[in-house]
């Protein structure tokens, strides 16, 4: 027990004490007896914080144990509350301007009291309202506020509750049921501090000693002296470290944790993906977050009637709707194409293109709207390019999806490009950049590529995984655009990869304010 006692700190040596003192006072109480932490915070005379933080490390040694914990909401006033109480709320002031104005035979507009007043709109708005409902005043001719001889019902209560809070808090359950509505409607809440009650849960617990914190509370005294951790210069000028007790250094115990800071894991994978490209000979390219519809899918070869131009799937800009203009002669080959092939060998798609749509403002939907602008900006043949785009569609958020992800687009044009050259790309950046063991290749279809492909990865956890879709383009893709060579393309989900290299098994975990689950993910790469 001696050593036990020689390892506490000081503030564990007086709650211990607090306990004893506790349980004597408790008419002889065994010390088995529960004690609440209110009692030990006034009897060890220490700050809350401080009770609650030596309480957990003497539940760390299994000398205190929790025996029960009660949980109530406390209501008090806030500072705007007692302004209230001294010299009245929103509504008290409009009917009393309103009265005596009427008396001096003056009437005001809304707009007029708003300016008159002090409060905050919000404030103003909602009083208003409220002795609007209740018929405390009616608007008359001219827009003028008229006050009423009818009381609000709502405003007595409110007053009555000021006046029961104004010398201190009470719990919740003392207020009747409709004191109790009136009291959460006008408590503060996240991202509106301007309001009279604040609504607070206050916890109380009771704790028991253990058999071994039993034994260890009799060694402990009141007051106890506090030790000694660091000697100072002073100490050793003045000869003060002579009548000093000094705490026991313990080599056994884990020094402090240091968190340095770093990159973030995410963007570390970011930053190796765009590295690796480079170093392939891959040049950037970039495009805008707010795309029309014929770069997003127009250029792309996806008919107007396409479902994936539905409000479920794509989202549209409110304000602006529409860009001004398209590039042409983009607009009219690619009109053309859609209509009846163009100069592809296509028959095209057979419908009647509308120009107007073409020009609707969309959130980018895939990182492809990219290439298709590359393509028409007259690129270097043979040549290699990527983005790494962001994009957004409207889904269901789950472990594998999100309504925004990034996608690293790329394609490589040459006039020895073919569909082996694309398979070969897709295993190595399965392997290089998405750090799988396993990827396979599974037939699929889109408009704009023929032959097409899905490469799907296996996660550790998740079993197999889509990473995206690539192909070889179609002529009625490239020609509108002015390439007449071979291009094979790809989009791959760059949030999926970085699941299986950074292991996690949720995609919402890339962007977590848990900095302990950052820290631990694996954020170096080979």
């Amino acid at each position: 027990m001696n050593a036990v006692y020689d390892s506490l700190h000081p503030l564990e040596i007086n709650l211990l004490a607090a306990f004893g003192q506790a349980l004597r006072q408790g008419s002889g109480q065994a010390l088995d007896a529960s004690v609440s932490d209110a009692s030990l915070q006034t009897l060890s005379q220490l700050e809350p914080a401080q009770v609650s933080m030596a309480m957990g490390w003497l539940q760390a040694k299994a000398l205190v144990r929790l025996h029960a914990e009660t949980r109530t909401s406390w209501v008090s006033l806030t500072e705007v509350g007692r302004g209230y109480l001294a010299t009245g709320a929103p509504a008290d002031w409009i009917l009393t301007t309103c009265r005596q104005g009427a008396q001096e035979g003056h009437s005001f507009t809304v707009k007029d009291l708003q300016e008159m007043g002090t409060f905050q709109p919000t404030e103003f708005s909602r009083a208003l309202g409220l002795l609007k409902k209740e018929a405390a005043i009616r608007l008359v001719s001219g827009g003028y506020v008229a006050a009423t001889e009818t009381s609000s019902p709502t405003m007595e209560q409110f007053h009555d509750l000021l006046r029961q809070l104004s010398e201190s808090g009470r719990e919740m359950p003392s207020f009747s049921s409709g004191q109790q509505t009136l009291l959460r409607q006008y408590s503060v809440k996240r991202g509106n501090a301007q309001e009279p009650f604040r609504i607070e849960d206050r916890i109380q617990r009771e704790y028991r000693l253990t058999e071994t914190g039993q034994d260890v509370a009799k060694l402990c005294r009141p007051g106890a002296v506090e030790e000694i951790s660091q000697l100072t210069p002073d100490m050793l000028k003045d000869g003060s470290w002579r009548k000093k007790p000094f705490r026991k250094y313990t080599i056994t115990l884990r020094p402090p944790r240091v968190a340095p800071g770093r990159r973030h894991p995410y963007r570390e994978f970011l930053d190796l993906v765009k590295h690796k490209l480079v170093g392939m000979g891959f040049q950037e390219m970039r495009g805008p977050l707010v795309e029309t519809e014929f770069w997003d899918m127009d250029a792309l070869y996806m008919p107007q009637f396409h479902p994936a131009r539905a409000i479920h799937d794509v989202y549209f800009v409110k304000t602006p709707t529409h860009a001004e203009t398209i590039a042409e002669p983009f607009l009219s080959q690619v009109a053309d194409t859609h209509e009846h092939g163009g100069g592809t060998g296509s028959s095209g798609w057979g419908y009647q293109y509308d120009r107007a749509r073409a020009r609707r403002l969309v959130l980018r939907s895939q990182g492809t709207a990219v290439s298709a602008r590359t393509m028409a900006a007259n690129p270097l043949v043979p040549g290699k390019y990527f983005s790494m785009a962001r994009c957004f569609r409207y889904d269901q958020v789950d472990a594998t999806h999100a309504t925004d992800f990034f996608q690293v687009e790329g394609i490589v044009l040459g006039d020895d490009i073919t569909f082996r050259t694309l398979l070969g790309l897709l295993t190595l950046f399965a392997k290089e950049m998405a750090q799988a063991q396993e990827s396979k290749f599974l037939p699929a279809y889109f408009p704009f590529t023929e032959p097409s492909v899905e490469l799907h990865v296996r996660h550790p956890k998740l079993g197999w995984m889509e990473l995206g879709g690539a192909g070889l383009f179609r002529p009625e893709v490239t020609h509108p655009l002015g390439v007449t060579v071979p291009v094979i393309a790809w989009g791959l989900g760059l949030d999926r990869m970085a699941m299986v290299a950074l292991g996690i098994h949720d995609i919402r975990d890339l962007f977590s304010v848990d900095l302990e689950k950052i820290r631990t993910m694996r954020g170096r790469f080979s």
